[in-house]
């Protein structure tokens, strides 16, 4: 089966794509970092599939772009102050933090009770997630252990047609992924040191 390889500029693509992951699809999408993989944070059978293309351990939970700091409402318990002085200075934009999260999410997206999440910087990325109106995962386009796809080309190749859509909006600008922070207490923890610098986050 071909590829289904869609333009990042046409409104055509958005709605495609939004379309696709709302009906439990998988996509990959162009991010403000590198290329990700898109299925809706719900959906069961969507996000084993997911674990599944990546090769990725059951272990390993998948992160999530939203698209509005009110969707925290529904997937964390709490939202420290130290949280809320990082989501003002660098959301949207390339960090991740790690929440406690709110009981009866699906397992695939929490990890001994914490969820990963972040609003995405200006990108197709966040268009989607506020197109689609919901949670959607932003795990590397990459099989596990391999580089992450930095363009449509490379994760074509990666997954071909195994994927449902594939959204080219060229090689991504910014290699190095987001930084990701532990938030789900005051004492922040700093789990990988990505775009935003680690002196940079403790100088708010």
């Amino acid at each position: 089966m071909k590829n289904i390889i869609l333009p990042a500029g046409s409104d055509n693509t958005l709605e495609h794509a939004a379309t696709t992951v709302l009906r439990g699809g998988i996509i990959a999408y162009p991010t403000e970092t590198t290329y990700g993989l898109g299925a809706r944070y719900d959906d069961q059978k969507a996000l084993q599939r997911l674990y599944e293309l990546k090769k990725r351990p059951d272990d390993k939970t998948i992160p999530l772009i939203i698209g509005d700091v009110s969707d925290l409402d529904f997937l964390v318990e709490f939202v420290t102050d130290q949280a809320k002085k990082l989501m003002s200075k660098y959301w949207p934009g390339p960090l991740t933090l790690i929440f406690r999260a709110k009981a009866g999410l699906n397992g695939y997206i929490t990890c001994n009770s914490t969820i990963a999440l972040r609003i995405p910087g200006d990108s197709f990325a966040l268009r989607l997630v506020r197109k689609a109106g919901i949670p959607v995962t932003a795990t590397s386009a990459n099989i596990s252990g391999m580089p992450p796809a930095v363009s449509a080309a490379m994760a074509a190749g990666y997954f071909g047609s195994a994927i449902d859509l594939i959204v080219d909006g060229g090689e991504c600008p910014e290699n190095s992924p987001s930084t990701i922070v532990d938030v789900t207490s005051d004492d922040l923890r700093i789990l990988r040191e990505g775009s935003i610098k680690i002196s940079d986050l403790f100088a708010l």
